[in-house]
C-alpha cells in the first residue's frame, strides 16, 4: 500500500538577532534537528520542502512575523501538510495565538510537530498536552514582564533615568542623564521666549526665523514644544505613572519659570473658544477599548449626512483579535454620555467644595454660582479635566484628575494671580465607572449604540412584547422547517378561533433588528404595546423605528 507523500515545512525563530551573523546560529541548530526528525519520519510519507521559514529577531509574543505569515499562506494554500518546529515555544508563547494557530492548521487539514517535546496536534491528547505547556510558558513571561516593570518602578522612585529618548537639553553618560550646555540654552531659550510670545505658533516661527533647529537638523514642530514645555524633567523630576520623584539628575529651568509656561499652557488650553465644528473628535487620544487599545475617530457619509465613530485601532491596524468587546461606537453619543456625565459631576456642590475648601467663602459661592450658570459642552473644559474613557460591552468609565479639576475651578474665579495655581499637585484620578447596556441594532454601519443605564433598566422587561416577539421567530420557524404549510395548521396547534391574530404575529417578524432589541433588552419605549406594533404596515425599518419615536 502507497503512502500518502507528507509535505514538511520546518519553521525556526530567535527572539534577538544576537549571534545570527554566525555561521552557524541558533536557527540552523534548530532546523538540523528537524531535518534529522523529518528523514526518521520517511516511511510515513514526510518529504521536507525546500522553502525555509526563518524569523530571526522576532518576539514569540505576537504574530507579526513576515516567515510565519509567509509559512500561513503556504498552509492555506495547500503547500504545506506538516509544520516541524524544535519546541513550541518557537511557533507562539501566546495561549490566545495558539489557539488561532491549532485552528487555521485543523481547517487546512495540516498537522504540527514539536521535535524535543514529541507532541502532535492530530491527537486529543497532544492538543490537552500543548495548551497545558503554553499556558506555563504564558505563566512564565507575564511573571518576567511583571518583574521588569516592578524593577521599572522601583529604579524611577529612586529617581533614576531608565532610558529612552535622551530630551533635548541633556546627554547620556554611563546611564545617566548630564547636562549638556548647548541643548541646555535652547531649552531655556524656548521657555523664556514661550512666557514672552505666550503662543507656541508664534514661539515656533520665531525660532524657525532664528534658525534655531532640533538634534536632526529640523526645525521644531509645534507637539515637540508642548512637549518640552510640559516635559518635568527640566526640573529634575522623574515621572512614572502619574507620580512624580525627584530624580538623579540637574535641573535646567526653575520651579518658577516652569509654574509660569504651565499656567500659561492651561489658560490657552481652556480659555480658548475657537470654533469646534461636527468633523473634531472631543475624545481624540483619550478614548479607549477594554483590551487598552486606543479608538480613533473614523467617518462615513451619506449624500445628506455625515456619521462619526470612534474605531479600535485593533481593527483599524488589521489585529481583529486584540480588540475589545466593543470594536466601534457613535461618535456623538459616546461625546454626549461622557458631557454628561462631567457636568453631573461638577454640579454635586459637595464635591467641588472639597477641592476650592481653602478659599475664602466669597470665592467659593462664586465658583459654585459660575459652575451654575455652565452646560459643560465646551471641548476645552471637558478635555482640561478629562485624564480617558474606557468602553466594554456592559461598563463606561470616565477618568478625571483631580489636579486639573482644581486648576479648572481656580481659574473660575477672579484674575487674582496668587490663587490661580493650587498649592498643591495631587495626579489621583477619580474613577466614574457606570453600566450600561449596549445594543448590537443595526445603526448605521451595525455599530455598537449606548442605549440606557442598567440601573434603571432592570425592570423595563416587557414579557407581552417579548412573547409576541418570540412567537413570531418560532411561528416562521416551522414554516422554513416544512412542519407546517399554512396559517391554518397554526391555529390547530395553537387551538385558535381563527388566523388573524397570526398573521399580525407573523408580521412582527419583520421589525427592524433594532427595534426587536430593544424590546429583548427592556428598554423600548414605556408606552410601547403590541397593538402598536401590530399598526406598524410599512418594511423600511428607518419608517418603523420613527412612527415609534425612536431615535
Amino acid at each position: 500500500m502507497v503512502k500518502k507523500i507528507l509535505q514538511c515545512a520546518i519553521y525556526t525563530r530567535k527572539s534577538t538577532e544576537e549571534g545570527l551573523e554566525q555561521d552557524f546560529n541558533s536557527l540552523d541548530a534548530q532546523r538540523e534537528a528537524c531535518e534529522a526528525y523529518i528523514k526518521s519520519q520517511q516511511h510515513e510519507g514526510w518529504i521536507l520542502i525546500e522553502k525555509q521559514y526563518n524569523d530571526g529577531g522576532f518576539s514569540g509574543g505576537n504574530l507579526e512575523r513576515p516567515a510565519l505569515k509567509d509559512l500561513f499562506k503556504d498552509i492555506q494554500a495547500g503547500k504545506v501538510d506538516i509544520v516541524v518546529v524544535y519546541k513550541v515555544d518557537r511557533l507562539t508563547r501566546s495561549l490566545l495565538d495558539f489557539a488561532k494557530i491549532v485552528e487555521l492548521f485543523d481547517s487546512n487539514d495540516s498537522s504540527f510537530v514539536s521535535v524535543t517535546q514529541n507532541f502532535n496536534t492530530t491527537t486529543s491528547m497532544g492538543r490537552l498536552t500543548l495548551n497545558i505547556l503554553l499556558s506555563f510558558a504564558q505563566f512564565e513571561r507575564e511573571v518576567t514582564g511583571e518583574r521588569i516593570r516592578d524593577k521599572i518602578a522601583a529604579s524611577k522612585k529612586k529617581g533614576m533615568w531608565m532610558g529612552g529618548r535622551v530630551p533635548i537639553g541633556y546627554e547620556r553618560k554611563d546611564k545617566k542623564l548630564i547636562v549638556d550646555c548647548v541643548g541646555a540654552k535652547m531649552v531655556k531659550l524656548i521657555f523664556e521666549k514661550y512666557i514672552e510670545l505666550k503662543s507656541v505658533p508664534k514661539l515656533k516661527e520665531y525660532l524657525c526665523e532664528a534658525g534655531i533647529k532640533t538634534s536632526t537638523g529640523k526645525n521644531f514642530a509645534k507637539g515637540q514644544l508642548y512637549h518640552i514645555l510640559q516635559n518635568k524633567v527640566y526640573i529634575g523630576k522623574v515621572l512614572h505613572k502619574g507620580k512624580i520623584y525627584d530624580g538623579e539628575h540637574c535641573a535646567i529651568i526653575d520651579d518658577t519659570l516652569f509654574n509660569a509656561a504651565q499656567e500659561l499652557l492651561f489658560a490657552n488650553k481652556v480659555d480658548f473658544e475657537g470654533e469646534y465644528s461636527s468633523s473634531n473628535s472631543l475624545l481624540v487620544g483619550k478614548i479607549y477599548d477594554d483590551n487598552g487599545n486606543r479608538m480613533s475617530p473614523s467617518h462615513s457619509k451619506t449624500r445628506k449626512k455625515k456619521y462619526r465613530y470612534y474605531v479600535s485601532q485593533a481593527i483599524t491596524k488589521f489585529r481583529k483579535y486584540t480588540a475589545g468587546s466593543i470594536s466601534k461606537l457613535p461618535a456623538e453619543e459616546i461625546e454626549r454620555f461622557v458631557m454628561n456625565e462631567i457636568g453631573e459631576y461638577f454640579r454635586d456642590a459637595k464635591q467641588v467644595q472639597e477641592y476650592i475648601s481653602d478659599l475664602t467663602v466669597s470665592r467659593q459661592n462664586e465658583i459654585l454660582a459660575y459652575i451654575k450658570t455652565m452646560g459643560f459642552n465646551s471641548p476645552n473644559i471637558i478635555r482640561s479635566v478629562l485624564d480617558k474613557v474606557t468602553v466594554s460591552r456592559g461598563l463606561i468609565g470616565v477618568y478625571l484628575s483631580k489636579y486639573r479639576i482644581k486648576r479648572l475651578l481656580y481659574s473660575f474665579c477672579t484674575d487674582d494671580k496668587e490663587i490661580m495655581e493650587p498649592k498643591e499637585q495631587d495626579e489621583d484620578i477619580i474613577e466614574i465607572m457606570r453600566n450600561v447596556k449596549i445594543s448590537t441594532g443595526t445603526s448605521k454601519g451595525g455599530n455598537k449604540l449606548i442605549i440606557k443605564d442598567k440601573e434603571n433598566s432592570e425592570n423595563d422587561l416587557n414579557e407581552t412584547l417579548i412573547k409576541a416577539i418570540v412567537k413570531s421567530f418560532y411561528w416562521q420557524n416551522l414554516f422554513l422547517s416544512g412542519n407546517i404549510k399554512n396559517t391554518k395548521d397554526i391555529q390547530k396547534l395553537e387551538n385558535l378561533k381563527d388566523d388573524s391574530y397570526i398573521k399580525q404575529i407573523l408580521n412582527l417578524r419583520f421589525l427592524s433588528p433594532k427595534i426587536i432589541d430593544l424590546i429583548l433588552n427592556g428598554i423600548q419605549p414605556r408606552d410601547l404595546t403590541v397593538s402598536k406594533l401590530f399598526d406598524i404596515k410599512t418594511l423600511n425599518w428607518r419608517q418603523q423605528e420613527q412612527l415609534l419615536g425612536i431615535n
